[in-house]
């Protein structure tokens, strides 16, 4: 089987490693290359009990997860390169009543679906991360939490696809059409004819011409991302507040996201966005006001108006498949999407996730 997938972010990646895996002949196709769009700017944060913000995401974020140490081993495998990835767990922390009430409620909710955590009180919870600041009045600790250096993640996919004969073609997609009974992709300089073509361009999945088939409605959500060092370790954990959250990598340097912007397809870093999330940051732990400045990053994190993703098969053309609006749960939901994606092309499989997900219910 040939396919087409338009779009090098981590979604499209892993959908071209699984499908190249089984056997399929893949090109992905993107106009920036590998990586370069709202994935550039993810945290890898892996953690569904805290983003699962509604029923239907929180099974997929937690079918996802429980796919991430078998999906980290096979492509580190593949790629023949290290990932960073932790389950270093996410402690989330309260600093007032009404952020108390919140923890409370969340801890109640896990202990009904018996899920492993830790409710401890403010001192408890410097206990558990020593540079926490003195405000904290309690924390929730949810072990099997996890990060993912995401940058580190597409590189490994796409060598990982490489590994297994997929090419990645650095090109603008000017139509995609029917033809002769497959599905034909033009851009400026060839034309590629494929089984299948996977739309997973995130915020620019809409601008992708599909012949006679409207768009699919994402719109693009900014969201800046700091990279701080600091001379030691400061954090075992990932630790989330509200105004942000702080990821510790292995170096000893630290992530600290991130925003949430409607500003259009504007991918600017901002004095305003760097000065809420370092504020924010310095509010969890004071010890980053010694921090030195490394990197500040934005990207556009693909949106619906019902936050969930749009996976599955257009029903108005044959031959296209949508795997999009991920929001900002594109590399946590990075393997399920890929194994719903190939389960369905490879094998005709329509795996039950894909009910909550397909795209005709934007009439896709």
């Amino acid at each position: 089987m040939k396919v087409i997938v338009v779009g090098a972010g981590v979604v499209g990646y892993a959908i071209a490693y699984e499908l190249s895996a089984r056997g399929a002949e893949v090109r992905v196709i993107d106009p920036r290359g590998s990586g370069r769009g709202a994935t550039r700017a993810s945290a890898g944060i892996l953690a569904p009990y805290i983003e699962g913000h509604s029923r239907t995401l929180l099974r997929l974020g937690v079918c996802s997860l429980d796919q991430y140490d078998g999906f980290i081993e096979r492509v580190s495998g593949d790629a023949g390169r290290h990932v960073e990835y932790r389950r270093t767990g996410t402690l989330q922390v309260a600093f007032d009543d009404a952020e108390l009430q919140d923890l409370q409620q969340k801890q109640r909710a896990l202990a009904d679906a018996g899920i492993s955590h830790a409710f401890l009180d403010g001192d408890a919870a410097r206990r558990h991360e020593p540079h926490l600041a003195d405000g904290v009045l309690a924390g929730l600790l949810i072990p099997q939490h996890a990060y993912v250096h995401a940058s580190a993640l597409v590189s490994a996919l796409a060598d990982g696809t490489a590994h297994h004969g997929g090419a990645l073609t650095v090109a603008h997609v000017e139509a995609v059409e029917e033809h002769r009974g497959a599905v034909r992709v033009a851009t400026p300089d060839e034309t590629m004819t494929a089984d299948a073509v996977v739309i997973a361009a995130g915020s620019w999945s809409g601008s992708i011409p599909v012949r006679l088939a409207p768009s699919p409605p994402v719109r693009p959500v900014r969201g800046q991302l700091l990279h701080l060092r600091l001379a030691q370790p400061t954090l075992s954990s990932i630790v989330w507040g509200t105004g942000c959250y702080l990821v510790p990598w292995q170096d000893g340097s630290i992530l600290v996201g991130a925003t949430v912007e409607d500003a259009g397809f504007d991918e600017s870093v901002t004095v305003d966005g760097v000065r809420r999330l370092l504020q924010s940051g310095e509010q969890l732990v004071p010890a980053l006001r010694s921090a030195t400045f490394n990197e500040a990053r934005a990207g556009l994190r693909p949106a619906t108006v019902d936050e969930l993703p749009i996976v599955g098969p257009s029903t108005t053309r044959r031959g296209v498949y949508y795997a999009t609006a991920h929001f900002r749960n594109g590399v946590l939901l990075a393997p399920l999407t890929a194994t719903l994606m190939a389960d369905l092309l490879m094998n005709g499989h329509e795996r039950p996730e894909l009910e909550l997900v397909r795209p005709d219910r934007f009439g896709l």
